[in-house]
Protein backbone atom coordinates (compact mmCIF):
# COMPACT_ATOMS: atom_id res chain seq x y z
CA UNK A 1 0.00 0.00 0.00
CA UNK A 2 2.84 2.34 1.00
CA UNK A 3 4.40 1.54 -2.51
CA UNK A 4 1.85 2.38 -4.25
CA UNK A 5 1.22 5.40 -2.47
CA UNK A 6 5.32 6.41 -3.20
CA UNK A 7 4.63 5.33 -6.97
CA UNK A 8 1.52 7.95 -7.09
CA UNK A 9 3.55 10.64 -5.47
CA UNK A 10 6.36 10.25 -8.05
CA UNK A 11 3.82 10.39 -10.65
CA UNK A 12 2.53 13.59 -9.97
CA UNK A 13 5.68 14.98 -9.13
CA UNK A 14 6.63 13.96 -12.73
CA UNK A 15 3.38 15.31 -14.25
CA UNK A 16 4.26 18.79 -12.36
CA UNK A 17 7.59 18.66 -13.53
CA UNK A 18 6.63 18.46 -17.04
CA UNK A 19 3.69 21.04 -16.55
CA UNK A 20 6.65 23.40 -15.46
CA UNK A 21 9.38 22.79 -18.42
CA UNK A 22 6.34 23.55 -20.60
CA UNK A 23 5.04 27.07 -19.35
CA UNK A 24 8.76 27.61 -18.95
CA UNK A 25 9.80 27.53 -22.90
CA UNK A 26 5.82 29.32 -23.27
CA UNK A 27 7.22 32.08 -21.39
CA UNK A 28 10.65 31.81 -23.07
CA UNK A 29 8.19 31.75 -26.85
CA UNK A 30 5.96 34.81 -25.73
CA UNK A 31 9.44 36.85 -24.35
CA UNK A 32 10.97 36.47 -27.59
CA UNK A 33 8.21 37.29 -29.70
CA UNK A 34 8.18 40.46 -27.93
CA UNK A 35 11.57 41.01 -28.30
CA UNK A 36 10.89 40.30 -32.17
CA UNK A 37 7.68 42.57 -32.12
CA UNK A 38 8.10 44.87 -35.33
CA UNK A 39 8.83 48.60 -35.00
CA UNK A 40 5.43 49.12 -36.34
CA UNK A 41 4.09 47.27 -33.17
CA UNK A 42 6.11 49.23 -30.71
CA UNK A 43 5.25 52.37 -32.11
CA UNK A 44 1.56 51.93 -31.56
CA UNK A 45 1.91 50.33 -27.98
CA UNK A 46 3.72 53.60 -27.51
CA UNK A 47 0.91 56.14 -28.91
CA UNK A 48 -1.83 54.01 -27.37
CA UNK A 49 0.36 54.63 -23.76
CA UNK A 50 0.55 57.95 -24.54
CA UNK A 51 -2.89 58.37 -25.68
CA UNK A 52 -4.48 56.81 -22.33
CA UNK A 53 -2.07 59.47 -20.26
CA UNK A 54 -3.89 62.44 -22.24
CA UNK A 55 -7.38 61.38 -22.72
CA UNK A 56 -8.80 61.47 -19.43
CA UNK A 57 -11.70 59.41 -18.50
CA UNK A 58 -14.90 62.35 -19.30
CA UNK A 59 -17.62 62.94 -17.13
CA UNK A 60 -19.64 64.57 -20.10
CA UNK A 61 -18.30 64.23 -23.92
CA UNK A 62 -19.48 66.86 -26.99
CA UNK A 63 -18.86 66.43 -30.52
CA UNK A 64 -18.27 69.56 -32.22
CA UNK A 65 -18.88 70.59 -35.80
CA UNK A 66 -15.60 70.50 -37.12
CA UNK A 67 -15.29 66.62 -35.95
CA UNK A 68 -12.99 67.32 -32.73
CA UNK A 69 -14.32 65.43 -29.51
CA UNK A 70 -14.53 67.81 -26.38
CA UNK A 71 -14.08 65.78 -23.35
CA UNK A 72 -15.37 67.45 -20.13
CA UNK A 73 -13.25 66.11 -17.24
CA UNK A 74 -13.43 66.75 -13.52
CA UNK A 75 -11.01 69.79 -12.74
CA UNK A 76 -8.94 67.77 -10.56
CA UNK A 77 -7.92 64.68 -12.86
CA UNK A 78 -7.07 67.00 -15.96
CA UNK A 79 -3.26 66.56 -17.20
CA UNK A 80 -1.96 69.09 -14.61
CA UNK A 81 -1.79 66.73 -12.14
CA UNK A 82 0.17 64.05 -13.40
CA UNK A 83 3.12 66.34 -12.68
CA UNK A 84 5.18 64.97 -9.63
CA UNK A 85 5.10 68.46 -7.97
CA UNK A 86 1.37 69.21 -8.55
CA UNK A 87 0.47 65.82 -6.61
CA UNK A 88 -0.94 67.29 -3.82
CA UNK A 89 -1.37 70.77 -5.36
CA UNK A 90 -4.50 72.94 -4.14
CA UNK A 91 -5.81 74.55 -6.95
CA UNK A 92 -5.87 78.16 -7.15
CA UNK A 93 -9.70 79.21 -8.16
CA UNK A 94 -9.16 82.55 -8.89
CA UNK A 95 -5.99 84.91 -9.01
CA UNK A 96 -5.47 87.25 -6.23
CA UNK A 97 -4.72 90.64 -7.89
CA UNK A 98 -6.05 91.56 -11.45
CA UNK A 99 -3.98 94.31 -13.33
CA UNK A 100 -5.80 97.40 -13.19
CA UNK A 101 -6.24 99.94 -15.83
CA UNK A 102 -7.74 97.59 -18.28
CA UNK A 103 -8.37 99.05 -22.08
CA UNK A 104 -11.96 99.89 -21.52
CA UNK A 105 -13.38 97.79 -24.62
CA UNK A 106 -16.65 99.46 -24.43
CA UNK A 107 -15.46 103.01 -25.02
CA UNK A 108 -14.07 101.83 -28.22
CA UNK A 109 -15.30 103.76 -31.08
CA UNK A 110 -14.02 102.46 -34.21
CA UNK A 111 -15.05 101.18 -37.73
CA UNK A 112 -14.37 97.14 -36.30
CA UNK A 113 -17.02 97.56 -33.40
CA UNK A 114 -19.27 95.27 -34.69
CA UNK A 115 -16.71 91.72 -34.39
CA UNK A 116 -16.07 91.23 -30.65
CA UNK A 117 -19.09 89.68 -28.63
CA UNK A 118 -19.89 86.84 -31.95
CA UNK A 119 -16.14 85.26 -31.39
CA UNK A 120 -16.83 81.53 -30.06
CA UNK A 121 -15.88 77.88 -30.24
CA UNK A 122 -17.43 76.12 -32.42
CA UNK A 123 -18.15 72.79 -30.32
CA UNK A 124 -20.16 75.35 -28.38
CA UNK A 125 -23.24 74.51 -30.32
CA UNK A 126 -23.87 70.92 -29.61
CA UNK A 127 -23.76 72.07 -25.48
CA UNK A 128 -21.43 72.79 -22.72
CA UNK A 129 -19.26 71.35 -19.95
CA UNK A 130 -20.84 71.38 -16.35
CA UNK A 131 -19.26 73.03 -13.68
CA UNK A 132 -16.26 71.32 -11.55
CA UNK A 133 -15.11 70.26 -15.33
CA UNK A 134 -12.63 71.42 -17.82
CA UNK A 135 -13.01 70.93 -21.30
CA UNK A 136 -10.23 69.32 -23.07
CA UNK A 137 -10.08 68.37 -26.93
CA UNK A 138 -9.42 64.67 -27.24
CA UNK A 139 -6.21 63.20 -28.69
CA UNK A 140 -6.20 60.90 -31.79
CA UNK A 141 -3.80 58.20 -32.66
CA UNK A 142 -3.56 60.21 -35.91
CA UNK A 143 -2.96 63.14 -34.29
CA UNK A 144 0.46 61.67 -32.74
CA UNK A 145 1.37 59.55 -35.66
CA UNK A 146 1.54 62.76 -37.60
CA UNK A 147 4.23 63.74 -35.14
CA UNK A 148 8.32 63.28 -35.49
CA UNK A 149 7.75 60.88 -32.60
CA UNK A 150 5.49 60.33 -29.84
CA UNK A 151 8.15 61.87 -27.36
CA UNK A 152 8.02 65.14 -29.53
CA UNK A 153 4.22 64.89 -30.03
CA UNK A 154 2.59 68.82 -28.81
CA UNK A 155 6.17 70.12 -29.00
CA UNK A 156 7.56 73.33 -31.36
CA UNK A 157 10.87 72.81 -32.43
CA UNK A 158 13.95 74.08 -31.46
CA UNK A 159 14.69 77.23 -32.17
CA UNK A 160 11.28 78.89 -32.65
CA UNK A 161 11.72 81.97 -30.77
CA UNK A 162 11.99 85.27 -32.78
CA UNK A 163 15.18 87.12 -31.68
CA UNK A 164 15.75 91.00 -32.83
CA UNK A 165 19.51 90.52 -33.94
CA UNK A 166 20.29 92.68 -31.43
CA UNK A 167 19.72 90.15 -29.00
CA UNK A 168 21.76 87.24 -30.65
CA UNK A 169 24.31 85.83 -28.44
CA UNK A 170 28.07 86.72 -29.38
CA UNK A 171 28.54 83.16 -29.10
CA UNK A 172 25.60 82.08 -31.19
CA UNK A 173 25.20 80.20 -34.76
CA UNK A 174 25.63 83.09 -36.94
CA UNK A 175 22.29 81.83 -38.54
CA UNK A 176 20.36 81.54 -35.50
CA UNK A 177 18.36 85.16 -36.72
CA UNK A 178 17.51 82.89 -39.39
CA UNK A 179 15.13 80.36 -36.74
CA UNK A 180 15.71 77.01 -38.51
CA UNK A 181 13.14 77.75 -41.26
CA UNK A 182 10.96 79.92 -38.51
CA UNK A 183 9.99 83.89 -39.75
CA UNK A 184 8.25 86.24 -37.39
CA UNK A 185 7.03 90.03 -38.18
CA UNK A 186 6.27 91.23 -34.18
CA UNK A 187 6.60 94.46 -32.14
CA UNK A 188 8.66 93.72 -28.93
CA UNK A 189 9.39 95.84 -25.78
CA UNK A 190 12.55 94.69 -23.43
CA UNK A 191 14.89 96.62 -20.93
CA UNK A 192 12.57 96.47 -17.91
CA UNK A 193 11.28 93.69 -15.57
CA UNK A 194 7.72 92.03 -16.99
CA UNK A 195 4.57 91.26 -15.05
CA UNK A 196 2.43 90.64 -18.18
CA UNK A 197 1.24 91.42 -21.60
CA UNK A 198 -2.24 92.31 -23.24
CA UNK A 199 -3.24 93.07 -26.42
CA UNK A 200 -6.18 92.70 -28.82
CA UNK A 201 -5.25 90.63 -32.45
CA UNK A 202 -8.20 89.82 -35.16
CA UNK A 203 -8.76 85.98 -36.05
CA UNK A 204 -7.82 85.17 -39.40
CA UNK A 205 -7.52 81.90 -41.57
CA UNK A 206 -4.04 82.11 -43.36
CA UNK A 207 -3.60 79.67 -45.93
CA UNK A 208 -0.83 76.68 -45.12
CA UNK A 209 1.38 75.33 -48.23
CA UNK A 210 2.86 72.25 -46.43
CA UNK A 211 1.14 70.27 -43.76
CA UNK A 212 4.51 70.63 -42.28
CA UNK A 213 3.90 74.20 -41.83
CA UNK A 214 2.26 76.21 -39.58
CA UNK A 215 0.72 80.00 -39.55
CA UNK A 216 0.26 81.72 -35.42
CA UNK A 217 -0.17 85.04 -34.00
CA UNK A 218 0.45 85.16 -30.72
CA UNK A 219 1.94 87.34 -27.42
CA UNK A 220 5.46 86.24 -26.01
CA UNK A 221 6.11 86.35 -22.20
CA UNK A 222 10.15 85.95 -21.88
CA UNK A 223 12.58 85.40 -19.73
CA UNK A 224 16.15 84.42 -19.72
CA UNK A 225 18.88 84.24 -22.40
CA UNK A 226 17.94 83.27 -26.23
CA UNK A 227 19.99 80.16 -25.59
CA UNK A 228 19.41 77.08 -23.99
CA UNK A 229 17.71 78.30 -20.97
CA UNK A 230 15.13 80.67 -22.19
CA UNK A 231 11.85 80.41 -20.53
CA UNK A 232 8.58 81.74 -22.67
CA UNK A 233 4.85 81.83 -22.24
CA UNK A 234 3.02 82.15 -25.52
CA UNK A 235 -0.63 82.42 -26.35
CA UNK A 236 -2.77 83.56 -29.10
CA UNK A 237 -4.90 81.71 -32.55
CA UNK A 238 -3.01 79.51 -35.04
CA UNK A 239 -3.24 77.26 -38.05
CA UNK A 240 -1.86 73.95 -37.67
CA UNK A 241 -2.38 71.20 -40.18
CA UNK A 242 0.30 68.94 -38.25
CA UNK A 243 -0.95 69.14 -34.56
CA UNK A 244 -4.72 69.22 -35.41
CA UNK A 245 -5.24 67.33 -38.71
CA UNK A 246 -7.14 69.78 -40.18
CA UNK A 247 -6.68 74.04 -41.30
CA UNK A 248 -8.95 75.38 -38.87
CA UNK A 249 -8.24 78.71 -36.46
CA UNK A 250 -7.48 77.28 -33.16
CA UNK A 251 -7.28 79.26 -29.89
CA UNK A 252 -3.58 78.07 -28.35
CA UNK A 253 -1.33 78.03 -25.17
CA UNK A 254 2.55 76.92 -25.07
CA UNK A 255 4.87 77.23 -22.39
CA UNK A 256 8.96 75.93 -22.42
CA UNK A 257 11.43 76.34 -19.54
CA UNK A 258 14.51 75.11 -21.55
CA UNK A 259 14.06 77.16 -25.12
CA UNK A 260 11.51 74.01 -26.61
CA UNK A 261 14.13 71.58 -25.51
CA UNK A 262 12.63 68.97 -22.89
CA UNK A 263 9.88 70.72 -21.34
CA UNK A 264 6.75 72.42 -22.41
CA UNK A 265 3.87 71.76 -24.85
CA UNK A 266 0.99 73.17 -26.64
CA UNK A 267 -2.35 73.36 -24.98
CA UNK A 268 -2.90 70.78 -22.04
CA UNK A 269 -0.51 68.24 -23.74
CA UNK A 270 1.47 67.98 -21.04
CA UNK A 271 1.71 68.69 -16.85
CA UNK A 272 2.06 72.41 -16.75
CA UNK A 273 -0.95 74.11 -16.82
CA UNK A 274 -3.75 74.03 -14.50
CA UNK A 275 -6.90 74.77 -16.14
CA UNK A 276 -10.01 76.17 -13.82
CA UNK A 277 -12.07 77.46 -16.66
CA UNK A 278 -15.41 75.36 -18.21
CA UNK A 279 -16.37 77.31 -20.95
CA UNK A 280 -13.33 77.52 -23.06
CA UNK A 281 -11.53 74.61 -24.86
CA UNK A 282 -7.84 74.90 -25.58
CA UNK A 283 -6.90 73.58 -28.63
CA UNK A 284 -10.51 74.30 -30.28
CA UNK A 285 -11.79 75.63 -33.31
CA UNK A 286 -12.27 79.74 -33.05
CA UNK A 287 -15.55 80.89 -35.16
CA UNK A 288 -15.96 83.07 -37.38
CA UNK A 289 -13.01 84.45 -38.62
CA UNK A 290 -12.28 87.85 -39.84
CA UNK A 291 -12.39 88.06 -44.13
CA UNK A 292 -11.27 90.30 -46.73
CA UNK A 293 -12.76 93.65 -46.75
CA UNK A 294 -15.45 92.39 -44.60
CA UNK A 295 -16.60 91.81 -41.10
CA UNK A 296 -13.45 92.14 -38.48
CA UNK A 297 -13.17 89.17 -35.61
CA UNK A 298 -11.01 89.75 -32.81
CA UNK A 299 -10.20 88.35 -29.49
CA UNK A 300 -8.37 89.50 -26.41
CA UNK A 301 -5.67 88.35 -24.39
CA UNK A 302 -4.07 89.04 -21.24
CA UNK A 303 -1.45 86.95 -19.23
CA UNK A 304 -0.23 88.29 -15.87
CA UNK A 305 1.87 87.29 -12.49
CA UNK A 306 0.09 87.01 -9.50
CA UNK A 307 2.75 88.13 -7.23
CA UNK A 308 1.41 86.87 -4.43
CA UNK A 309 1.30 83.34 -5.26
CA UNK A 310 3.66 83.49 -8.51
CA UNK A 311 1.82 81.99 -10.90
CA UNK A 312 1.31 83.31 -14.28
CA UNK A 313 -2.34 84.03 -15.26
CA UNK A 314 -4.52 83.71 -18.37
CA UNK A 315 -7.47 85.42 -19.65
CA UNK A 316 -9.18 84.88 -22.53
CA UNK A 317 -11.85 88.20 -23.80
CA UNK A 318 -12.86 89.81 -20.97
CA UNK A 319 -14.69 87.54 -18.47
CA UNK A 320 -12.71 84.14 -19.29
CA UNK A 321 -10.19 83.85 -16.60
CA UNK A 322 -8.66 79.92 -17.99
CA UNK A 323 -6.35 78.93 -15.75
CA UNK A 324 -2.66 79.51 -14.75
CA UNK A 325 0.91 78.23 -15.23
CA UNK A 326 2.65 77.43 -11.76
CA UNK A 327 5.37 79.70 -10.94
CA UNK A 328 7.94 76.47 -10.63
CA UNK A 329 7.66 75.65 -13.83
CA UNK A 330 10.46 77.58 -14.62
CA UNK A 331 13.44 79.24 -13.89
CA UNK A 332 13.94 83.41 -14.94
CA UNK A 333 9.95 83.87 -14.83
CA UNK A 334 9.68 82.26 -11.19
CA UNK A 335 10.13 85.99 -10.72
CA UNK A 336 9.57 88.19 -13.95
CA UNK A 337 9.91 88.62 -17.85
CA UNK A 338 12.69 90.65 -19.04
CA UNK A 339 10.82 90.39 -23.14
CA UNK A 340 7.75 90.69 -24.63
CA UNK A 341 7.00 90.38 -28.18
CA UNK A 342 3.43 90.30 -30.17
CA UNK A 343 3.24 89.52 -33.30
CA UNK A 344 3.04 86.67 -36.07
CA UNK A 345 4.93 82.93 -36.76
CA UNK A 346 5.62 80.72 -39.32
CA UNK A 347 7.24 77.86 -40.80
CA UNK A 348 9.32 78.30 -44.15
CA UNK A 349 10.15 74.57 -45.29
CA UNK A 350 11.23 76.16 -48.58
CA UNK A 351 9.40 73.44 -50.73
CA UNK A 352 10.87 73.43 -53.90
CA UNK A 353 13.68 75.28 -52.86
CA UNK A 354 11.85 78.66 -52.88
CA UNK A 355 10.31 80.02 -49.99
CA UNK A 356 6.74 78.90 -48.97
CA UNK A 357 3.55 80.83 -50.03
CA UNK A 358 2.17 80.35 -46.07
CA UNK A 359 0.27 83.28 -45.28
CA UNK A 360 0.74 85.30 -42.42
CA UNK A 361 -1.85 86.81 -40.30
CA UNK A 362 -4.85 87.86 -43.54
CA UNK A 363 -1.74 87.42 -46.41
CA UNK A 364 -1.63 90.91 -46.67
CA UNK A 365 0.87 93.10 -45.97
CA UNK A 366 0.58 96.23 -43.21
CA UNK A 367 0.13 98.65 -45.89
CA UNK A 368 -3.19 97.41 -46.84
CA UNK A 369 -4.63 98.77 -43.32
CA UNK A 370 -7.85 97.93 -41.51
CA UNK A 371 -10.59 95.40 -43.51
CA UNK A 372 -7.09 93.75 -45.32
CA UNK A 373 -3.94 93.49 -43.43
CA UNK A 374 -3.39 91.92 -39.77
CA UNK A 375 -3.50 93.65 -36.32
CA UNK A 376 -2.55 94.11 -32.96
CA UNK A 377 -4.50 96.69 -30.77
CA UNK A 378 -4.33 97.95 -27.78
CA UNK A 379 -1.20 96.45 -27.02
CA UNK A 380 -0.25 96.88 -22.86
CA UNK A 381 2.34 95.67 -20.47
CA UNK A 382 1.82 94.60 -16.70
CA UNK A 383 4.55 96.89 -14.76
CA UNK A 384 5.90 95.96 -11.04
CA UNK A 385 2.79 97.47 -9.32
CA UNK A 386 0.14 95.91 -11.26
CA UNK A 387 -0.71 98.43 -13.66
CA UNK A 388 -1.46 97.79 -17.22
CA UNK A 389 0.61 100.42 -19.41
CA UNK A 390 1.56 101.39 -22.65
CA UNK A 391 4.44 100.23 -23.57
CA UNK A 392 7.68 101.96 -24.14
CA UNK A 393 9.99 102.12 -27.13
CA UNK A 394 8.41 99.48 -28.78
CA UNK A 395 10.59 97.98 -31.42
CA UNK A 396 9.74 96.11 -34.37
CA UNK A 397 11.28 92.81 -35.80
CA UNK A 398 11.34 90.66 -39.18
CA UNK A 399 13.52 88.30 -41.00
CA UNK A 400 12.58 88.88 -44.37
CA UNK A 401 10.14 92.27 -45.14
CA UNK A 402 9.95 91.37 -48.32
CA UNK A 403 7.88 88.23 -46.98
CA UNK A 404 6.10 89.17 -44.16
CA UNK A 405 6.32 92.78 -42.48
CA UNK A 406 4.46 95.28 -39.53
CA UNK A 407 4.23 98.40 -39.06
CA UNK A 408 3.59 100.25 -36.17
CA UNK A 409 1.21 103.26 -34.95
CA UNK A 410 -0.83 104.70 -32.29
CA UNK A 411 -4.07 106.70 -31.95
CA UNK A 412 -7.02 107.72 -29.18
CA UNK A 413 -9.26 104.43 -29.72
CA UNK A 414 -6.45 101.58 -30.75
CA UNK A 415 -4.06 102.91 -28.70
CA UNK A 416 -0.41 101.28 -29.21
CA UNK A 417 -0.87 98.78 -32.18
CA UNK A 418 0.82 97.29 -35.38
CA UNK A 419 -0.19 96.01 -38.63
CA UNK A 420 1.29 92.96 -39.55
CA UNK A 421 1.76 89.72 -42.03
CA UNK A 422 2.08 88.88 -45.38
CA UNK A 423 1.95 86.12 -48.33
CA UNK A 424 5.21 84.69 -47.92
CA UNK A 425 6.04 83.55 -51.51
CA UNK A 426 5.46 86.71 -54.14
CA UNK A 427 7.77 88.17 -56.88
CA UNK A 428 10.07 89.94 -54.12
CA UNK A 429 10.38 87.08 -51.99
CA UNK A 430 11.19 83.91 -54.38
Amino acid sequence: MAAANVNRSRMRIGFMGVLLFIFFFMDLALLSCAVRQPPASRQKLRVHKHLKRLNKTPVKTIQSPDGDTIDCVHISHQPAFDHPFLKDHKIQMRPNYHPEGLYDENKMNTESKERVDNIHQLWHVNGMCPEDTIPIRRTKEDDVLRASSVKRYGKKKHKSIPVPRNNIPKSADPDLDNESGHQHAIAYVEGDRYYGAKATMNVWEPKIQQSNEFSLSQIWILGGSFGQDLNSIEAGWQVSPDLYGDNNTRLFTYWTSDAYQATGCYNLLCSGFIQINNNIAMGASISPVSAFRNSQYDISILVWKDQKEGNWWMQFGNGYVLGYWPSFLFSYLADSASMIEWGGEVVNSEPDGHHTSTQMGSGRFPEEGFGKSSYFRNIQVVDKENNLKAPKDLGTFTEQSNCYDVQTGSNGDWGHYFYYGGPGKNPNCP
